[in-house]
């Protein structure tokens, strides 16, 4: 079992040393995981719905660093799949589902209002102008999938379209790379891109869409971030009762089946998505705490997994979060108990 096996073994080294093993990904490759999200026929790889998201959650608690930065790839092969430009996609999209062409998304400058990162339409393609604040997998990965708000929005579209598209994952003319110094996860390279009239060609363009088609889109893709904090909880809660503490771990594990209850349970009313990945985020900090407790003072030395846990479930707090995942979880930290 990879998370047992390989990755939970080393998840303390890669947090120490702020470096994942290439091999991490070399095996994920190997075992097929990178085609995941791709078409059975194409991919030769088939997951049902709660497959993946046991396999999201159990990746997760052995090594989020890992499952984080690998995790974004998935986005790049859904984009490949459904894109209407067919030469992009018989170009990328095999090598991708073989792990052979690895990927990572930016969607953050395109989403807030006002956006971070704008489009400007040319003879030739598009011009991107502005910031991508977070990038994961920067020097890992091999290609970004890139969303920039169109700066010429149209009749009856007052918010403009989202323009995706595909960049190869290096610095060069019209981009800069900020790399950015986190508590947990340092080990995915997350930065920071500073884009200057950079050219989007016409060719590597993957959609152009409506600003409430994009987020619509999202509904799956937030339903899978909960897996993080789920996988998080999930490692707590087990260590928890290896820690000889089995009723509290036996409450924790309850809330967490009721949690992913409403994870799924949001697919079909996204509404209630919001407030169901904010439950998972506090779920995972709140067990991460009652680890650091049920280990006692050991828990808060460097090299411990409890101290470590406890990081990455801050990680989740803030990780693919959204203003109405953020209202929510002030409101669960804000509320009273008796």
């Amino acid at each position: 079992m990879i998370a047992e096996k390989v990755l939970f073994p080393a998840a303390l080294e890669v947090d120490a040393q702020g470096a994942i093993p290439g091999s991490h990904f070399d095996l994920l490759a190997a075992q097929g995981f990178y085609g995941l999200a791709g078409e059975p026929e194409r991919s030769g790889v088939q997951v049902d719905f709660r497959s993946l998201i046991t396999i999201l959650e159990t990746l997760s608690g052995g090594c989020l660093t890992t499952t984080f930065t690998w995790f974004q790839h998935h986005s790049v092969v859904r984009g490949l799949t459904g894109t209407a430009n067919a030469e992009l996609r018989e170009k990328y999209l095999d090598a991708a589902l073989r792990g052979e062409l690895r990927g990572g998304v930016s969607f953050a400058g395109a989403i807030p209002q006002p956006p971070r990162l704008w489009a400007t339409a040319t003879d030739s393609g598009w011009l991107l102008t502005g910031e991508a604040p977070f990038v994961t997998g920067w020097g890992i990965v091999d290609v970004l999938l890139l969303s920039a708000r169109n700066t010429a929005p149209r009749a009856g579209q007052p918010t403009g379209t989202i323009v995706t598209g595909l960049i190869d994952a290096q610095a060069g003319a019209g981009i800069t790379v900020e790399q950015l110094h986190m508590v947990a996860a340092q080990g995915s390279n997350t930065v920071r891109l500073q884009f200057a009239d950079y050219v989007l060609p016409a060719e590597k363009v993957t959609a152009e869409v409506t600003h409430s088609d994009f987020l619509a889109n999202q509904v799956m893709s937030s339903r899978r971030n909960g897996c993080l904090a789920m996988g998080v909880a999930g490692r707590c809660i087990r260590m928890i009762g290896e820690a000889g503490r089995p009723q509290v771990a036996e409450l924790l594990q309850a809330q967490l089946c009721v949690i992913r209850n409403r994870l799924d349970a949001g697919l079909g009313d996204p509404d209630t998505l919001p407030a169901a990945r904010a439950a998972a985020s506090e779920l995972a900090y709140r067990a991460a705490g009652a680890l650091v407790v049920a280990v006692g003072s050991a828990g808060i030395l460097a090299r411990q997994h409890a101290q470590r846990l406890v990081r990455e479930a801050t990680f989740t707090l803030v990780a693919a979060g959204r203003p109405d995942i953020k209202d929510s979880l002030l409101k669960g930290f804000g509320r009273a108990h008796g």
